[in-house]
């Protein structure tokens, strides 16, 4: 495959930690900058590490693989976009230097960026199938995700300033959506 498919993929494959990203922007009211530098780079390394591990897993376990992942996503997603709605809705404009949802707590970087890097794994698998080298499209998918994952936390940050507890919902009903969206496009077709 050729360098620009690969960032084509890489690109596409980055939009869901984009939108990720930029809700967590619209919520970092503190330690922006350590929250930006620790998303961005979980979300780029997990999106360079699934196309590896899906390389790896080749077409022997595609079906269990592909069968389920598209779920965890989706309850991943969901769970985390349910509690930023909660926050949102219960936000009753005291609390300004709280942090709704903690971006720098382990637990939610690892889910969110294992969450947001399912699709990366189907691409490992298709380059496997295909007979293609993983190495440098992977490194080429991490660093992608990891760019468009800080300017979608500036572009966040900038929507915050204006109204913080509709951002939070929004960026909740966000991630709600791009689950039912890596739900739907699994089901579907």
């Amino acid at each position: 495959m050729n360098l620009l498919g690969i960032f084509v993929i890489a690109v596409g494959l980055a939009m869901d930690a984009f939108a990720v990203s930029v809700s967590a922007g619209t919520m970092t009211l503190k330690d922006k900058l350590k929250t930006a530098a620790v998303l961005a780079s979980a979300f780029g390394f997990f999106q360079a590490l699934m196309p590896i591990v899906g390389w790896y897993a080749g077409t022997f376990f595609a079906w269990l693989i592909i069968g389920y992942a598209h779920y965890v996503a989706f309850v991943l997603l969901a769970f985390i976009g349910a509690g930023m709605i909660k926050e949102g809705l219960t936000d009753d404009g005291a609390g300004g230097n709280e942090m709704p949802q903690d971006f720098g707590k382990p637990s939610v970087v690892l889910l969110l960026a294992i969450a947001t890097s399912i699709d990366a794994l189907a691409v490992g698998i298709s380059f496997a199938v295909l007979e293609e080298p993983i190495l440098i499209p992977a490194i080429i998918i991490g660093i992608v995700t990891f760019v468009i994952s800080v300017i979608g936390l500036c572009l966040g940050d900038k929507l915050s300033e204006k109204s913080r507890s509709k951002a939070e919902i929004f960026g909740g009903i966000i991630l709600i959506l791009v689950g039912l969206k890596i739900l739907l496009e699994n089901i579907l077709f």
